[in-house]
């Protein structure tokens, strides 16, 4: 065969087998990218809302990057599902309004699962598990029970559902503007408790330890925090399920929580 034939032919196969491999790589790298089953904003990447100024769940150490006890667990999630995470801060007023317009794929803020915002999102299962909590100083025993508050002074937020709790239990309340005005109040003596979130006075406690201060006593009723999709991110929102029951299985969301809390609340 004539040597140029021989050389148009090795150039035609060449240019065919470059083709074929354009081809398999584009099919690769576009349409077959990590969570591309997701419906992601990003191919590859989990983008997070999330405030950071909610210490000790999302928020900046001075002028570090951003951390906290749903930033890790986050970061953690999207390992497991080989994905990048990308945290989106923005102002809690504008969180779910983002969501629904698609400018990230979920928020992980400490947001409450409750019937109004389950008609509104999906919501993966619960990674944080808290109760009402009485403090009292670690002196005081005569409080022991909400029926015990009757007759006693709390400091509340008269905003908050504990002034509700607390004025159900027959207490008499002390206006403060939030928790340090509480603890303030409790610690010199001028109130006898103050009604919070568990997860306030665990991470105070684990801030500020020794305090003086402990748990008198708990409400039954839980409230459960869980990660908050747009509604129909069913795909989504399974995976997610799936990689917290493996973050919960090898003790991973128990480190974190320890780590901020002190304690194991994510159960």
């Amino acid at each position: 065969m004539p040597r140029r034939r021989l050389t148009v032919l090795a150039a035609t196969l060449g240019l065919s087998a470059l083709a074929l491999t354009a081809c398999s790589g584009g099919t690769t790298s576009e349409t077959s990218g990590a969570g591309s089953e997701y419906d992601l904003v990003s191919d590859g990447t989990l983008t997070v809302a999330t405030e950071g100024t909610y210490r000790p769940f999302s928020y900046h150490e001075g002028a570090g990057e951003l951390t906290g006890f749903d930033v890790e667990i986050a970061q953690a999630v999207a390992d497991k599902l080989g994905l990048e995470v990308r945290f989106q801060e923005t102002q809690w007023d504008a969180i779910f309004a983002g969501l629904e317009a698609g400018r990230f794929d979920v928020i992980a803020n400490q947001v409450s699962i409750n019937p109004e915002r389950e008609e509104k999102y999906t919501f993966s299962s619960p990674y944080t598990v808290s109760r009402g909590v009485i403090v009292t100083t670690e002196d005081d025993s005569a409080i022991s029970s909400f029926a015990d508050l009757s007759g006693k002074t709390t400091a509340q937020s008269l905003t908050s559902n504990w002034y509700e709790l607390a004025t159900e239990s027959g207490a008499q309340v002390e206006a403060v503007e939030g928790w340090a005005q509480a603890v303030a109040l409790l610690k010199q003596g001028r109130v006898d408790a103050t009604i919070n979130d568990q997860l306030t006075y665990l991470d105070y406690e684990k801030t500020n330890s020794p305090t003086g201060l402990k748990i008198a006593a708990e409400t039954e009723d839980t409230s459960e925090s869980a990660f908050a999709f747009k509604k129909g991110q069913d795909a989504l929102a399974e995976a997610v399920d799936g990689a917290l029951e493996e973050l919960r299985a090898d003790g991973t969301l128990a480190e974190i929580s320890q780590k901020y809390f002190g304690a194991d609340v994510t159960q």
